[in-house]
């Protein structure tokens, strides 16, 4: 079992809150990650709704099968039966001793439209992602704590590995998928894993028809990963209304088989108005959806960017999850067209930009978005980052630098 860096963080949260909510995609190690904690006397029962008696009994008398639980519990693959969140809610109001209840979820219960209670005030959230190269290695990130202190900008790096970027990026962060050394093996984990997601979670998310269009809206998606999302663009490639789309986005959003970068704004309102950027949850994921392997991704240069800003946005996001920070993540975009790749923004308002280059030398007009973003963030700029393919750390100017993308890890 590989180390996960948000342990303590989910350790903490059952330490003091009556519920806490552990989503995130399905074979992230959500289970696995409960299970530890019921061996290790954190928790004391383990019930998956993924057992069909159990999850016939807890919909026949939600209210009479919490009732029956006295002891802390896991209660795995929770958005089966989102209609016993009411009555949990009831018994943490009868009893709000903390880490009573360990919900999972692949899909996020709390975007259901069904569902009446939001459990608010009474559950801390936590989002489990795909390994991390760290997680993967069994080094703990702290580049993204690194990015925001006052000390200047010095990471050394970590030994290499020998695996190369183009290989991580095709290679992902599922923890089974990693196991996997055979393309063809690989390729039929990816294919059963899109399978089980549409027939366990999104035919039950809602009653949708032609869940067959899903898995080539999700491949079309992929050529689209690290772009403005278009619904206009997207619906007429393909041939769906945007009502449905957008409809089948939500869903894709709500499975956390993608993410949406907001833009980032000096005017709050307006963050909520600009096209959001689209992410995938995982580059292997994306691979697989593109039928491209190390040696094709190498060859196109333009994929290879896309993808590599991806994968970089991923590996912000899930450091992002464990750090002291937590930052939220956001892109740039001017009106007269500079662009920053990724934004991260702390609660202090405190502004980090930083681009993503899939190549070894860098020019003056890489550095153009951050330098645009630097003069209207104003005081809120904090420090401006390229990450490339390079082996240097190289200071560009006052709190600028291109970084190795190696030191992300």
């Amino acid at each position: 079992m590989k180390k996960r860096h948000i342990s303590p963080f989910l350790l903490e949260a059952l330490s003091d809150s009556p519920a806490v909510l552990l989503n995130g995609a399905r074979q992230t190690g959500k289970t696995t990650l409960s299970k530890q904690l019921v061996t290790d006397g954190v928790l004391t029962r383990y019930i998956t709704f993924d057992d069909v008696d159990v999850l016939a009994a807890a919909r026949s008398d939600p209210a009479g099968f919490i009732n029956g639980i006295s002891e802390p519990v896991v209660l795995d693959e929770i958005q089966h039966v989102p209609e016993l969140l009411r009555p949990i809610k009831a018994s943490i109001d009868k009893d709000r001793r903390p880490g009573r209840f360990l919900l999972t979820g692949s899909a996020n219960v709390l975007l259901l439209p069904t569902l009446s209670e939001s459990l608010a005030g009474r559950i801390e959230i936590l989002t489990l992602w795909p390994l991390s190269q760290g997680e993967i290695s069994g080094h703990h990130e702290i580049f993204v704590d690194k990015l925001f202190d006052h000390q200047g900008f010095s990471i050394m790096p970590k030994a290499k590995s020998g695996t190369t970027v183009a290989q991580r990026i095709i290679e992902g962060g599922y923890p089974e998928m990693l196991t996997r050394k055979i393309p063809q093996r690989q390729e039929a984990w990816f294919k059963s894993y899109i399978t089980a997601i549409l027939q366990k979670d999104i035919r039950e998310l809602s009653n949708i028809e032609g869940l067959t269009e899903i898995p080539k809206l999700l491949s079309l998606l992929a050529t689209r990963s690290a772009n403005l999302l278009n619904y206009a663009e997207l619906s007429r490639s393909t041939s769906l209304p945007q009502t449905t789309l957008k409809r089948y986005m939500s869903l894709l959003e709500m499975t956390f088989l993608i993410q949406l970068l907001p833009a980032w704004s000096n005017n709050l309102g307006k963050r909520f108005v600009k096209s959001p950027k689209l992410m995938l949850n995982d580059t292997g994921l994306a691979s697989y959806l593109l039928g491209i392997n190390t040696e094709k991704l190498m060859k196109d240069t333009r994929l290879l960017g896309q993808l590599f800003e991806n994968f970089v946005g991923n590996e912000l996001r899930k450091q992002s999850s464990w750090s002291k920070i937590q930052p939220q993540l956001f892109h740039f975009r001017s009106l007269s067209n500079d662009e920053v790749d990724i934004v991260l923004e702390d609660r202090e308002h405190r502004i980090v930009g930083i681009e993503v280059r899939a190549k070894t030398a860098l020019t003056e007009s890489d550095f153009k978005g951050i330098r645009a973003l630097s003069e209207l963030a104003g005081k809120k700029f904090h420090r401006g980052i390229i990450i490339y393919l390079g082996h240097n750390i190289i200071p560009i100017g006052k709190n600028i630098h291109a970084i190795p993308v190696d030191f992300l890890w």
